[in-house]
């Protein structure tokens, strides 16, 4: 059955058939420039309306839940509001924020509302254990990839979703999602990817959303293998032809506004810099490649703290 919030638009959809299984949480829109994630979500909920029509062997084991993360900036279509939301996921911080909101701004708001539509779905759903698929776009086109948290179940996820997997990027990045939604905070049946699903205007992420959100229900064995068609493999396994499988994040390039940084235009994820490459300008002047790598997440758009990242294959992969 699906369900819908009338009370709210931060939950998308719910979809069960009253078997046993995982809750998995698919999450679009932490940053409000990125629809893919919300718009991949929706057509999954009108996909599982409609394939018991079609198949009637078809089974679902658990329980999917759509979630829209930062609503004020995905109608504002701004990556946020205040502050960067996928920054805010902090223990201490949160903590706070529970005791006064007083001087809350919009994106604390919306994550604390986003937490407590979490802990609600999870008391009211019987579940085995709980996924978390974060889905994002970037600003800059080349390819797909997966961020895991720090965890070999968590690799093999991002590894199934037919993505290269970042390894790492928790130690370059703080207060993101895949700091939070973890055992410690969610109990020991927990586990979560981000999946990064195409470049922000690219009509052809929603359609990796999807391939990603269907093989991620594969991988926790929502859906049997014979119901996940070919075509989602097929499509990230496109994308993601020539990319290494498995990397590990090398260098992080922190950025402030006052810092006036522009990163030169045409780089790719998964670019192959050098040592001392010119990569972008700031007030202090050139800003040049600190080691060799692949470049990852070039910045090309307003708002972000960071500039860019370098990543390194890992061999045997």
């Amino acid at each position: 059955m699906l369900k819908s919030n009338s009370q709210t638009s931060r939950i998308i959809g719910q979809y069960s058939r009253g078997q046993d299984g995982p809750l998995l949480i698919a999450i679009g829109g932490i940053h409000g420039n990125e629809p893919a994630g919300v718009l991949g979500i929706e057509r999954i909920l009108e996909l599982l309306c409609i394939e018991p029509t079609y198949n009637p062997s078809f089974i679902y084991n658990g329980t999917f839940v759509g979630l829209r993360g930062n609503l004020a900036a995905l109608k504002a279509k701004k990556r946020y509001i205040d502050t960067d939301m996928n920054r805010l996921f902090k223990i201490d911080h949160i903590a706070a924020l529970r005791r006064d909101m007083s001087q809350a701004r919009s994106e604390d708001r919306e994550l604390i509302e986003l937490l407590d539509t979490i802990d609600d779905l999870m008391c009211s759903i019987q579940h085995s254990r709980v996924i978390f698929l974060d889905i994002h776009t970037t600003t800059a086109h080349g390819g797909i990839f997966s961020i895991p948290q720090d965890n070999s179940e968590s690799v093999t996820l991002g590894l199934n979703l037919h993505a290269p997997v970042i390894q790492g990027m928790n130690t370059g990045l703080a207060g993101t999602t895949m700091h939070y939604f973890t055992k410690q905070n969610f109990g020991p049946f927990t586990n979560g990817v981000c999946f990064e699903a195409g470049q922000h205007d690219d009509a052809e992420s929603v359609d990796n959303a999807v391939s990603a959100i269907v093989n991620c229900m594969r991988s926790i064995g929502a859906v049997a293998a014979r119901h996940a068609e070919q075509k989602h493999d097929d499509r990230l396994l496109e994308y993601s032809k020539q990319l290494p499988t498995l990397c590990n994040l090398l260098y992080t390039h922190h950025i402030k506004p006052q810092d006036s940084f522009v990163m030169n235009p045409d780089f790719v994820n998964f670019q192959p810099v050098t040592e001392g490459d010119l990569l972008a300008q700031d007030k202090h002047g050139e800003v040049r490649a600190p080691m060799s790598g692949f470049m990852l997440m070039p910045l090309y758009q307003a708002q972000g703290e960071d500039g860019f990242f370098i990543i390194e294959s890992l061999e045997g992969y």
